[in-house]
């Protein structure tokens, strides 16, 4: 069953914001929102200290720092996890340094030149967003607005890429709002499956939008797009969005809940759905409850592939064997139920994925070559912690030898 989409609450620390500017200027205020966001169901809470509406006046960085940081420092200590919305190096360097887990430039690093680089060094997330600037409602002619949308999701991931920030730290976003008419906003989420195989996660952020003012009677405050904005993010849910940013969280939830609901009544047998078999029913709100996970291991040892992974030039030039064991924590309880290998991970499969791992391009060390491993076992659902470890039987070492290997422990990374 597809995984429901974590839920990002949107905390606009501005005066000028189109929605809710000046409501949560100052810091007590929005704390005190960031914590209703994440009590009504929000996994991240989405920071922003300068406005991105139309005609919005850019302000300069450190006037946005003195907005977010106490409000950062504070929901990090907290224990809440943090995504600021800001387009400046300078301010996503100290957000970092403060704790934020994510990056969020609507520019996708094009705005400032150093946003890449300072990313690759603090180590944080970042979400790259198409625009074609920080003005919206400019620039919103296009040939082919998804093809067009992707070849530039794909240029900046090379980007981000390049300027050192693993695959694995990248979030994507189509930008719904930015430089688009309303009907290319529409087909970006139909087509949104074809953004979902770039490969990083998807980020979809369509919440009270122009182009869902059209849904509503004309006239009507931002507020009133909150149903279109649940609707829309419950559309992406269903073509392949890992995150979605809202400003009224509990409504989105409410949606993605009825969403998982029914994924589980397709999935059960009648017997289930009646209470059978472990599952029960909530008398309180009518959800199905799960029966408790059925946690379990499946162990891969000595997949065997060649690479060109090394610091020696001959290493680089001539190649050699790497063999690999995977360990798998597995949540086994739908396999068991239902004796069918799409409810499990299929080793034949992983294997096939791993030396086609090894045989990409190539890395220094063995470290870096079983963390990427470990990414693909990860990648399946199924996996929720993976230790791998990789051997180099053929290592160029000057004394006899009997292995060498490295093993990397992963869990599952958190939208």
């Amino acid at each position: 069953m597809q995984q429901l989409p974590e839920v990002w609450g949107i905390l606009n620390v501005t005066p000028d914001s189109f929605s809710d500017g000046g409501r949560y200027v100052d810091a007590g205020a929005a704390i005190a929102h960031a914590r209703r966001l994440r009590a009504q169901g929000a996994g991240v809470i989405d920071v922003g200290g300068e406005s991105t509406r139309p005609g919005a006046d850019p302000i300069d960085p450190a006037e946005e720092r003195a907005r977010i940081l106490p409000v950062v420092t504070e929901l990090v200590r907290e224990g809440i996890r943090v995504s600021v919305d800001t387009i400046h190096a300078s301010t996503a360097e100290a957000v970092m340094a403060a704790g934020a887990e994510i990056v969020n430039d609507v520019t996708a690093g094009l705005h400032d030149e150093a946003m890449l680089r300072t990313v690759a060094a603090g180590g944080a997330r970042i979400v790259l967003m198409h625009s074609r600037g920080i003005d919206v409602t400019v620039d919103t002619d296009y040939d082919d607005v998804v093809a067009e949308v992707e070849a530039h999701l794909q240029e900046r991931l090379a980007a981000a890429e390049a300027a050192g920030i693993p695959r694995s730290r990248v979030i994507l976003d189509p930008g719904f709002g930015f430089s688009k008419q309303p009907g290319d906003n529409w087909r970006l989420l139909a087509e949104l499956p074809r953004f979902t195989r770039i490969g990083p996660p998807l980020l979809v952020g369509t919440s009270r939008k122009r182009f869902l003012g059209e849904l509503v009677p004309d006239g009507a405050p931002s507020e009133e797009r909150d149903a279109a904005t649940a609707a829309t993010s419950l559309l992406a849910a269903q073509r392949g969005a890992t995150a979605v940013r809202v400003h009224d969280v509990a409504s989105t939830v409410a949606s993605l809940r009825a969403l998982g609901a029914m994924h589980h009544a397709e999935r059960l047998p009648a017997a289930a759905a009646h209470g059978a078999d472990g599952w029960s029913i909530d008398l309180a709100t009518g959800a199905m409850l799960e029966p408790p996970q059925l946690h379990g291991s499946i162990e891969l040892r000595g997949v065997r592939g060649f690479g060109h992974h090394g610091v020696l030039p001959e290493e680089r030039r001539d190649g050699q064997e790497f063999v690999v064991d995977a360990h798998l924590s597995v949540d086994l309880h739908d396999a068991v139920t239902s004796d069918d290998v799409a409810d499990t991970v299929h080793y034949g499969e992983l294997a096939e994925q791993l030396v086609a791992a090894i045989e990409r391009d190539p890395v220094d060390l063995i470290e870096t070559l079983a963390d990427r491993l470990a990414g693909v076992c990860l990648a399946h659902p199924r996996v929720e912690h993976a230790s791998v470890t990789v051997h180099k039987p053929s290592a160029p070492i000057a004394v006899p030898f009997g292995d060498v290997a490295v093993t990397v422990h992963r869990g599952r990374e958190r939208p």
